[in-house]
């Protein structure tokens, strides 16, 4: 019983299979979560906030909750609730509907090539136009939408007062934002032949909107009063009143419109998930570091990651297959990118049965103290840890601009999903593969200049992005991954060691990918989705290039200034093998020993 509980081959095999079935999960939806957010018709700012959230929920779990349930059976229902729980949050977001009708259409219809399948589009006959062919389906939709999208933008106005139009009037289509506005050649042609009925909609909503906007201009007063007017406090409190009134209904009107409200479920939804998600996978992540500790194997751990970044490129690229041989509609409100949701809960749910068989060691001794402000303590302590802290926020806040935005990039140059998932795997694969010279890069070359050479290939990335001309040029940009990521990790890797004191490893590692890397990633969520509405997904991409092209000189001439200080890791010497021993301090061991069993003899 002993021997199987011990068994360090078995615990690993068992981490490695957990690790390759949650990596192919996690890459079967994560990657499309934005993807699959534009298609239920949310806008780039709502987006950026969705996925800032889901950053900042990982990073503020792993750094408040970073202690593990004591007691084997806690852990292990903790595990379980959280796999299951994470399953069904996933599959939660299959369930809520498009904020418009016609957005999953629309998106679908521009991302397939003619000859594809689909649901919306039809192989065209000898002598036909492929762009003016739409199916009998197809048509019928497009009217249903159109009268609905009328009717329900026609309501919101009358309901909240705007003044502002979604609607262009001149052409009678609702209006799309610029950098996201794919081609509708066949969908315009075929709306714009539906016949007086929708015109009229139009009219008579364009007719009450200019009627409720002169209603609501005459309450507010165009001139100032004059001295001599006779303003009472009734008057006065009477404007405050109706100033109240209106903020009340402003508010009303947020929560009642269609797309704040989709927003707050994809939200709820989305944190959920993560919370659950970060949950499970740093009570496995610890209990097996705790097991390798106990058995003196935690050098057989550092490894591990290599299983995850196998499984999300099988994953990604699997998924991205399955899913272009499918139609656009699963059902009527239910696009074919669910199906990634779908793979994950899938995968989730085998990963359930590994755990049953994890090994799960319960360390004795409890520490209460709070290793996380400990950890920061240290961080600040240390100018090199600063600087590299500061470079992964920043990194994180970048890269957070690929991770939400590349694919709507991809999806509007016509790529299929098979690009996308090629795009991931090529990323992980590409640092996997560096990982193998990771020695010799690292006694080559100074860890400033490998932080140098990462921000600039990730700058590269960036600025080639910006002026993405073809698809397959991602996957080309991609393979500086391996640089751009990889080996700023083994910097930070290398920093973690050299600060930590004993037992503090972890913690500095929680704090740099969790409070630094995710909270970047938070931040320049948040901000990107305004960027790209106002601006342009082009403009966000040269605007982070910059930043970090300013940062890599401002980090040249700090790292110069620090003063070089070469710390004595004593768990390296305690560790040390006795081959690194002089000879002569060999021989002069011998002649001691010699010299103490001579005399023990003689006496």
């Amino acid at each position: 019983a002993m021997s199987e509980q011990w068994d360090v081959g078995r615990a690993l095999a068992l981490s490695g299979l957990f690790r390759l079935l949650q990596g192919a999960g996690r890459a079967c939806a994560a990657p499309f979560l934005t993807l699959y957010l534009r298609h239920l018709g949310l806008p780039a700012p709502l987006v950026g906030v969705v996925a800032g959230a889901q950053h900042l929920a990982a990073a503020l779990w792993a750094a408040l909750c970073s202690r593990c349930p004591k007691g084997r059976r806690n852990r292990r229902l903790l595990v379980a609730g959280s796999l299951l729980g994470s399953a069904g949050a996933s599959l939660l977001l299959t369930l809520i509907p498009p904020a418009g009708g016609d957005a999953g259409y629309r998106y679908c219809n521009a991302s397939q090539q003619p000859g594809d399948r689909g649901a919306t589009t039809t192989v065209p006959g000898p002598g036909t136009s492929s762009h003016s062919v739409v199916s009998t389906s197809a048509a019928t939709n497009a009217k249903a939408v159109w009268k609905e999208t009328v009717k329900t933008t026609a309501d919101v106005l009358i309901a909240s007062r705007k003044p502002t139009l979604t609607m262009n009037w001149e052409t009678r289509e609702p209006e799309i934002p610029a950098p996201y506005r794919p081609p509708l050649r066949g969908l315009a042609k075929e709306t714009s032949s539906l016949g007086s009925a929708a015109t009229n909609v139009v009219d008579s909503a364009e007719e009450s909107l200019y009627a409720t906007e002169n209603n609501e201009l005459s309450l507010i007063p165009t001139t100032l009063p004059t001295v001599g007017d006779a303003y009472t406090s009734r008057n006065l409190s009477d404007h405050w009143k109706d100033a109240q009134d209106v903020s009340f209904e402003v508010v009303q009107n947020i929560f009642q419109d269609r797309e704040h409200q989709i927003f707050l479920m994809v939200l709820g939804a989305v944190v959920l998930w993560e919370l659950l998600a970060t949950s499970l996978e740093w009570t496995v992540d610890e209990s097996l570091y705790e097991y390798l500790d106990f058995v003196d194997a935690t050098d057989r751990y550092g490894k591990l990651w290599i299983w995850s970044y196998l499984g999300a490129s099988v994953g990604a690229c699997s998924i991205a297959i399955f899913v272009d041989q499918l139609n656009c509609f699963l059902s009527s409100t239910i696009t074919r990118l669910a199906v990634h949701f779908y793979g994950y809960a899938l995968l989730v749910t085998l990963s359930l049965i590994v755990t049953v068989f994890f090994p799960v060691h319960v360390p004795k001794r409890t520490d209460h103290v709070n290793k996380t402000a400990k950890a920061l303590a240290l961080l600040w302590s240390d100018g090199r840890a600063l600087l590299h802290a500061v470079t992964v926020f920043l990194t994180g806040a970048a890269g957070s601009a690929v991770q939400n935005f590349l694919f709507w990039q991809m999806e509007d140059q016509g790529s299929s999903e098979l690009y996308m998932g090629l795009s991931v795997a090529v990323g992980l694969l590409a640092e996997i593969l560096l990982y193998f010279f990771k020695g010799k890069l690292l006694r080559t070359f100074s860890s400033s200049k490998i932080v140098a050479v990462s921000l600039s290939l990730l700058a590269v990335q960036l600025l080639c992005y910006s002026f993405l001309w073809t698809v397959w040029s991602v996957l080309l940009t991609q393979i500086l991954s391996a640089f751009s990521s990889g080996a700023l990790w083994w910097v930070v890797n290398v920093t973690v060691d050299d600060i930590a004191t004993p037992g503090m490893e972890r913690s500095l590692h929680a704090v740099f990918q969790s409070l630094c890397y995710a909270g970047g990633a938070s931040l320049g969520s948040f901000a990107g989705g305004f960027v790209v509405k106002h601006f342009g997904l082009a403009v966000l991409y040269r605007a982070c290039c910059l930043s970090l092209v300013l940062w890599l000189f401002l980090f040249l001439i700090v790292q110069s200034k620090l003063p070089q200080q070469k710390k004595i890791n004593y768990s390296r010497l305690l560790a040390a093998d006795s081959s690194d021993m002089s000879a002569s301090d060999e021989e002069n061991e011998r002649d001691w020993l010699v010299k103490a069993m001579k005399d023990e003899s003689f006496n």
